[in-house]
């Protein structure tokens, strides 16, 4: 793959398998998880320009509250970038998450306010999280990692692991997301 590709196309990839150009990104926004995504790679890429930054974190915030999103241009999100669904999505400005991950609906990243993983998540790459999982903490989950839906996750986890229930349990697994993340970058 050429390095010349933006973060928006390798996204967009993500979704299609296909490389698209500028143009047919702008007609793939008609989907509101792209659309979501096109808007929240541009208020990122904009943050620190004052008036196109202002503009573009006004933009975020009417598409985060039509979209049900919840997510931050202060979140470091990697490339490939994922959403399977729209609606009721929250991620902590403070969390990190690596590249090729795929985030579906219900799912919250959080802070934790006390105790001894008072903090943020750090997430791996290839990490694939399932409807409705919490992952709260500064934890760490590790690289090609399927969190099954419904998961708390508030303890490390390593890679090449599935992680599902509440309280998670880790169960070491080579192909762990094999079959669920698509179109890597």
């Amino acid at each position: 793959m050429p390095k010349n590709y933006s973060i928006i196309q390798k996204d967009f990839y993500r979704e299609s398998g296909e490389w698209l150009s500028p143009i047919q990104i702008l007609l793939k926004c008609i989907n509101p998880n792209l659309h979501f995504i096109y808007i929240l790679r541009k208020a990122q890429k904009f943050e620190k320009t004052p008036i196109l930054g202002f503009y573009w974190k006004i933009v975020l915030r009417h598409f985060q509250i039509k979209y049900g999103f919840q997510i931050y241009p202060e979140t470091k999100i990697g490339e490939g970038l994922y959403l399977g669904h729209w609606g009721s999505l929250v991620i902590n400005p403070k969390a990190v998450i690596g590249k090729n991950c795929n985030i579906a609906q219900g799912v919250t990243i959080g802070q934790q306010n006390r105790g001894k993983n008072e903090g943020f998540p750090i997430i791996g790459d290839d990490v694939w999280i399932g409807p409705n999982a919490v992952i709260v903490g500064s934890i760490t989950i590790g690289s090609n990692v399927l969190i099954a839906p419904n998961s708390y996750v508030n303890t490390d986890v390593p890679d090449n692991c599935i992680v599902a229930g509440n309280k998670a349990k880790i169960y070491p697994t080579a192909n762990a997301t094999e079959g669920y993340i698509n179109n890597r970058v």
